[in-house]
């Protein structure tokens, strides 16, 4: 098992919740104060940069890389789910990128979205706010304000993120009584 995280000389963290030991983190990259970095995540910014915003959580085997002409820039409170490739795009606060799914070069979602498990988003795709995505090639599927649901999975993985960063792998009651208050807001608290 490696030591620790590989973090690059170019990489900015702005108080990040966790960051896991496997992961990769080379290039121009800043991830967010509270934000979440989980097992084998790899970040390549060779040219241009990455952003991964405030509370965020990039999940088990994401890949986020650079495009030929684009950054890869990801809003506040979004849930970048396991095995997602993000490959020069950008996505809105509060969206949920779904597992396996891939959003290409130039293409934007915007915020509050939910893109489905394994769609393919095409180089420069745009989809307004509130927007469910779904497909290969992904097209919008309906319009709906997600935004209260995808901050409650950012909230999720936030507080699991803590409890990692100090050993705990397990969510507390008091955690558990945090999601259910959010839930009956219809937000995070």
């Amino acid at each position: 098992m490696s030591p620790g995280p590989h973090i690059g000389a170019g990489v900015t963290l702005d108080d990040p919740a966790f960051i896991h030991p496997t992961a990769l983190i080379y290039g121009q990259v800043t991830i967010g104060r509270g934000a979440s970095v989980w097992p084998y995540a790899v970040f390549r910014a060779e040219m241009f940069e990455i952003v991964v915003g405030e509370r965020t959580n990039i999940q088990d085997f994401v890949m986020i890389h650079v495009g030929n002409r684009t950054p890869t820039i990801i809003g506040r409170d979004c849930s970048i789910t396991h095995h997602v490739t993000l490959h020069g795009c950008e996505i809105g606060d509060a969206c949920l990128i779904g597992i396996g799914a891939t959003v290409m070069d130039g293409a934007r979602i915007g915020a509050n979205s939910i893109v489905a498990g394994h769609s393919i988003v095409t180089e420069g795709s745009e989809f307004p706010e509130n927007s469910i995505i779904g497909g290969a090639p992904a097209k919008l599927i309906k319009s709906r304000d997600n935004g209260a649901a995808n901050r409650r999975n950012a909230l999720f993985y936030h507080l699991n993120a803590l409890n990692y960063a100090r050993g705990v792998d397990r969510l507390q009651p008091s955690d558990l009584e945090q999601l259910r208050i959010a839930a009956s807001q219809g937000g995070p608290t």
